[in-house]
């Protein structure tokens, strides 16, 4: 089981930018696939990104152009950079780890999650 820590949420405006850490607790990090969820209130948990083993990155459609994920292995750490933030974008973001070979865009490809980080933007 890997333990995952999310870092780097707040509030900021419309326009502005944050960067999202995620803190995993495991020697084999490189090996998994690594995403990352967002749920506002009374939505359901949604896809925002995620990034495979070898650094392949895939984006939900609402993020695209705006938003980057990338990992550092020797940090055992991955990153959600968030530019151009709208206020559509609040909601809480969870980090989420899966060791399976899954294309990573469901709930159900991740077996870890953090306990999530909030974002929240003023307009």
């Amino acid at each position: 089981q890997v333990q995952l820590v999310e870092s780097g949420g707040g509030l900021v405006q419309a326009g502005g930018s944050l960067r999202l850490s995620c803190a995993a607790s495991t020697r084999t990090f490189s090996r998994y696939l690594m995403g990352w969820f967002r749920q506002a209130p009374g939505k359901e948990r949604e896809f925002v990104a995620r990034i495979s083993w070898n650094g392949s990155p895939y984006y939900a459609h609402f993020v695209k152009g705006r938003f980057t994920i990338a990992r550092d292995n020797t940090k055992n750490t991955v990153y959600l950079q968030m530019n151009s933030l709208k206020p559509e974008d609040t909601a809480t973001y969870y980090c989420a780890a899966s060791a399976s070979y899954s294309l990573g865009l469901g709930l159900n490809d991740y077996s870890d999650w953090g306990q999530g980080t909030q974002v929240t933007v003023s307009s």
